[in-house]
């Protein structure tokens, strides 16, 4: 089923500024299909005892995060989870990676995210991810391509490192658009897409971009594993709402990687300053939990990380890692946790999917069922059942007693 986008407005309309702390942790990419050989998915065969003692005093369930059969990315992802609707709400990647990376987007900045790539002496990508290069010989070649690709515009242009393989494009000047399409494929053994803007207020953006990349190949033709760069999420930026504004939370972010730093900075929440890996990850939300926040957001990214890599035994293991760390969030007593992910990566897929993603509230107002595990076949016979993912922030808000009664 999926919502429309007014009755997504209503608990804006009804939320108040008094009542309990929410506490999500998002296990990004964590859903996933069975692996014949492991006997189940990733969640199943990981030993999570706590997650499991949660499941068991917790109403659960999955969610559609967009619609039935719609993959989403990570970027919808959580402005689902986060209460907006992914219809009305449209942000590109690039946006959120260029806010993450603190970047200074201004209004009609267009943005895309950009991959290191290797491609192969007929053209042909090889490697989507360029081996993951080290963040030292991405800032390199970020500098080689500011220094080296001129624009025929009078704006300008900005390539900066995020991490790793990962970097940011931004537009600058007037006339531009952002509908655009992605040059990169997500798939290995094609030709990175030609780009063709999808609207003639576009067109300019498109030609510019062609000839930033056109550009780039030659500059990265001695460069190896990073010999050409793909291209995508573009999007032209505009404010949102906050968190604050709509839902009266004032919201804190704890997370590493940029994107979602970004997203979260975008929403008007206060952005920790990089812990450093997820067990200080969790060490900074004990920190931090207190009077001066209502709602904390807790991310986990390498589960996306080792499906898309589809490496099913790590993702396991990251999974029980994160179970041993669980206790340090219950210990905080929230008034409601939820545990829960923005997509699914199935491991046997290499890739993000469709798939509904399990989840589970925990709050003293909560409906206990009779679910006593936590992955996705067990939480299908939850009292939540599966349910739009627009609708986690309402049941949040609900059981935290933040929203009044609608109507006489």
């Amino acid at each position: 089923m999926n919502i429309p986008v007014e009755i997504a407005e209503l608990w804006s309309s009804l939320a108040i500024p008094r009542g309990g702390k929410i506490v999500y942790v998002v296990l990004d990419g964590v859903g996933g299909l069975p692996d014949k050989e492991r006997g189940g998915t990733e969640l199943q065969v990981a030993k999570t005892p706590n997650l499991d003692k949660l499941a068991k005093r917790s109403s659960c369930g999955l969610l559609e995060v967009v619609a039935p059969g719609v993959t989403p990315g990570s970027g919808p992802g959580h402005l689902t989870l986060f209460g907006y609707h992914p219809l009305k709400y449209r942000l590109g990647r690039g946006v959120l990676s260029s806010l993450g990376i603190d970047f200074d987007l201004q209004e009609g900045d267009i943005a895309a995210r950009a991959n290191f790539a290797t491609i192969d002496g007929e053209g042909k990508i090889s490697d989507r991810r360029a081996g993951r290069i080290a963040t030292k010989l991405n800032q390199r070649l970020c500098q080689k391509i500011r220094d080296k690709v001129h624009l025929d515009f009078g704006g300008e242009f900005f390539f900066k490192t995020v991490s790793e393989h990962r970097a940011v494009l931004v537009l600058r000047g007037e006339s531009l658009g952002g509908d655009l399409p992605d040059t990169d494929p997500q798939r290995t053994g094609i030709p990175p897409q030609q780009l063709q803007a999808n609207s003639k207020a576009s067109a300019k953006t498109a030609r510019l971009v062609n000839s930033f990349i056109e550009q780039v190949k030659d500059i990265l033709i001695d460069e190896l594993p990073a010999n050409m760069v793909l291209l995508r999420g573009f999007e032209k930026y505009h404010s949102l709402p906050s968190l604050r504004a709509r839902f009266k939370l004032k919201g804190v972010c704890i997370a590493d990687y940029p994107m979602y730093r970004g997203v979260s900075r975008l929403l008007g929440m206060d952005v920790l300053p990089h812990p450093g890996g997820m067990e200080k990850r969790f060490q900074a939300l004990s920190n931090c939990y207190g009077d001066d926040y209502n709602f904390y957001f807790l991310h986990v990214k390498k589960t996306d990380s080792y499906g898309e890599d589809a490496d099913f035994d790590h993702k396991v293991q990251l999974i029980e890692s994160v179970d041993r760390l669980m206790p340090q969030v219950t210990a905080l007593k929230p008034d409601v946790l939820v545990v829960t992910a923005d997509h699914s990566t199935p491991a046997v897929m290499g890739r993000h999917s469709w798939h509904p993603v399990p989840v589970m509230l925990a709050a003293a107002t909560a409906k206990i069922d009779s679910v006593s595990s936590f992955d996705e076949y067990a939480c299908m016979q939850g009292s939540l059942g599966t349910r739009p993912g627009v609708h986690l922030m309402g049941l949040a808000l609900a059981n935290a007693g933040r929203l009044q009664k609608f109507g006489a």
